[in-house]
């Protein structure tokens, strides 16, 4: 049933993105609407910040006020939603929620089609793009949800761990 779901962004007061989506969990979870109401979102992004001299990754969220709900617009759905503590509404003309286009989807990231995957941990690959291109290695970890595996590259001499995207590797 979840083919049919799309996405939506949701306006919040700023600050309120965490919140919105535990909220919105937690009523899908007490009125039992997993099936209407399948993801709710924060995108975030991995950046570097140096601070006294030290470097240090921290997540900043991508567009901050917005929450991500993958859900079927019904009236139901939409009250839940749009009635949730530090919502201020759906984004689209006047109270009519428009759903993101595969393109907005795409550009974002998020929920790319599963493309089923060959491989498994402790397969030996061949990165085929990037920094690390035609060095080969042995996958560790693999994210289904980042789509990112982690491979064992043998540099300077020592193994090291390195996070690639599925699409940078092939299985030899």
């Amino acid at each position: 049933m979840s083919e049919d779901a799309k996405w939506y962004v949701v306006h919040t007061y700023s600050g309120y993105e965490n919140k919105v989506k535990a909220n919105i969990e937690k009523v899908i979870e007490n009125r039992n609407m997993q099936d209407l109401i399948c993801e709710v979102v924060v995108p975030l992004q991995d950046t570097v910040e140096i601070k006294n001299g030290k470097r240090k990754t921290v997540q900043k969220k991508i567009f901050p006020g917005y929450v991500l709900v993958k859900m079927h617009m019904t009236d139901e759905t939409w009250y839940v939603v749009r009635n949730t503590r530090g919502v201020t509404g759906f984004v689209g003309p006047g109270s009519k929620p428009v759903p993101l286009t595969e393109e907005e989807i795409r550009g974002m990231g998020i929920d790319l089609p599963q493309a089923k995957i060959d491989f498994e941990v402790g397969d030996t690959v061949k990165v085929i793009t990037g920094p690390f291109e035609n060095s080969v290695g042995v996958i560790n970890h693999i994210n289904e949800n980042k789509r990112t595996v982690t491979v064992r590259l043998s540099m300077f001499g020592r193994e090291t761990p390195v996070e690639l995207d599925f699409s940078q590797i092939q299985k030899l």
